[in-house]
């Protein structure tokens, strides 16, 4: 019984270490006003696309003047 009781606990530690390497491997999302998409910004998929045809991870309009705002990891 003691030996399924440590292997359970070492799989639980294993799970939970999983997660937090997952949580530091996402890391900080930098945002960056799009040099490509330069008109007032309405879809945050167009403006998505836009940002990856231009190397980033994708993109969201924002701000009050609707500009594309590119994102990618830190």
């Amino acid at each position: 019984m003691e030996r399924k009781t440590l292997g359970f606990w070492f799989l639980l530690f294993l799970v939970f270490a999983a997660d937090v390497a997952v949580k530091r491997a996402e890391g900080k999302v930098c945002w960056t006003k799009s040099r490509v998409y330069t008109s007032t910004c309405y879809s945050n998929e167009i403006c998505g696309n836009y940002c990856k045809g231009d190397g980033f991870d994708g993109g969201d309009c924002g701000g009050d003047r609707h500009v594309c705002f590119c994102s990618k990891n830190c």
